[in-house]
């Protein structure tokens, strides 16, 4: 009786075991992936873990062919008042996985003052 209702229900689906294997393999790594909020807490421990400086804001954040990449804000010196601390910007790249592959700074700026080549010149 079991091999009459298995042979039933083979006939019936459209696909064939090796079909059916490989999108359920497609669904386990889909489903593997970190989504963008992971990627975010990951990249900010792990920048903080290797420089010591505590991330403040993720000023970008956008996947890329080889996995995502991030410009993430830090205080490098605090000062009173503190719109005189000297800030700087990573660049902090990840693989598909979430992993930290890379960093590098930026830029280097004084809290209080303004980007003239990032807010359009002015």
């Amino acid at each position: 009786m079991s091999n009459t209702s298995q042979s039933s229900k083979a006939q019936d689906s459209p696909e064939s075991p090796e079909e059916n294997t490989t999108s359920d393999d497609t669904r386990a790594k889909a489903s593997k992936r970190p989504r963008p909020m992971e990627v975010l807490r990951g990249a900010r421990a792990q920048l903080e873990e290797l420089t010591g400086l505590v991330p403040e804001a993720v000023s970008s954040f956008e996947q890329t062919a080889d996995g995502w990449a991030l410009e993430v804000e830090v205080t490098e010196i605090e000062r009173v008042p503190d719109t005189m601390s000297l800030m700087a910007s990573y660049l902090v790249e990840l693989d598909a996985d979430g992993e930290l592959t890379g960093y590098r700074r930026v830029r280097r700026y004084e809290r209080g003052r303004a980007d003239a080549s990032r807010s359009g010149g002015r």
